[in-house]
């Protein structure tokens, strides 16, 4: 067994319940299991809870459990660390990164704020821990605009580092935000062209939209939300066909608790392919959840003074009703 590689790599018999397995070990070891809703759906029907960045959050900070692993990208594993200091924080690979966190570097963050003084600092969750540690409020993309409003109307804000839902707070708000310049790789290739076409064969469907996403396809939305709330929204919608300009992993979830709707994925810009995946999310495996349970490795660290400082603003978001 090894992880140098950034997960566990070890035999697995091919005969093996890996979801038997994983249920022994979790009992074995009071282990908890945590889901992104864009990790791959049979990562999703193992996990104990499955959620947006927001409600994992708030389930970590409630947890007691000895081991608690994170099915998501690594800045998750590490909020679920600054939340649980005393608990053992698992990640099935470590190479599970963000595209926009790595946007975002500490010491760049740093320098950004040193040029405009006198701000309050509003970073997004897909940050880094030495981001957050930077960071006077974080936000999810469920409670940002929330966040937002309860500042002073004459407060000044850096919001980063997604631009996209930077730019859609301010256009709903009337805000003059400091945006940092940062995209989310997957809600920023998202096709125009194609999600007209679809409105065209499917005119009866309601659009759903993530708020990482660019203005133009924003203003095609029926509704523009967190996945939660898109979710939350297809269900209590008459509709039965919905367009969904999101991360397709959410379609999972929508599928399970929508029976007997339809959700259509927007393609991407740059591809032939019917979806729009985060290929960061799409290495949480269950044969890898296995090896992590099994093994305990890899394991979450974060220095002691970094989650001292980080945990400050992830607390102030959550008690933000």
């Amino acid at each position: 067994m090894n992880v140098e590689n950034g997960y566990v790599d070890a035999p697995v018999a091919e005969d093996l319940d890996l979801k038997a397995e994983i249920e022994r070990l979790k009992k074995e070891k009071n282990a908890v299991i945590l889901a992104h809703y864009y990790t791959d759906g049979e990562v999703q029907n193992v996990a104990d809870f499955v959620g947006d960045s927001l409600a994992l959050a708030q389930i970590a900070s409630k947890l007691d459990n000895d081991i608690i692993v994170m099915c998501g990208v690594h800045f998750m594993g590490e909020t679920v660390k600054i939340l649980c200091p005393d608990r053992k924080v698992l990640v099935p690979d470590m190479n599970a990164g963000c595209s926009l966190a790595d946007s975002c570097k500490a010491e760049d963050l740093k320098k950004f704020i040193e040029e405009h003084p006198g701000h309050t600092v509003i970073s997004y969750v897909n940050t880094t821990a030495a981001v957050k540690a930077l960071t006077d409020i974080v936000v999810t993309s469920g409670n940002a605009m929330k966040v937002v409003g309860s500042l002073p109307a004459d407060e000044k804000i850096i919001f980063g580092p997604d631009r996209n839902l930077g730019n859609y707070i301010n256009s709903m708000t009337g805000r003059q935000m400091v945006l940092w310049d940062g995209a989310c790789h997957v809600h920023e290739k998202f096709s125009l062209e194609k999600l007209l076409e679809l409105k065209k064969q499917y005119p009866e469907a309601k659009v759903l939209v993530h708020p990482e996403c660019t203005a133009p396809v924003r203003m095609v939305g029926d509704k523009v939300g967190s996945t939660a709330v898109l979710l939350q929204w297809a269900r209590e919608s008459e509709a039965d066909t919905f367009i969904v300009a999101t991360e397709s992993g959410i379609l999972h979830e929508m599928t399970r608790l929508c029976p007997g709707k339809r959700f259509i994925p927007v393609p991407p810009n740059d591809s032939t392919c019917a979806c729009n995946e985060c290929s960061y999310m799409k290495l949480n495996t269950l044969r890898k959840l296995y090896l992590t349970l099994r093994y305990e490795q890899p394991e979450i660290k974060v220095d002691a003074e970094i989650i001292d400082r980080a945990r400050r603003p992830i607390s102030r978001m959550l008690e933000i009703k």
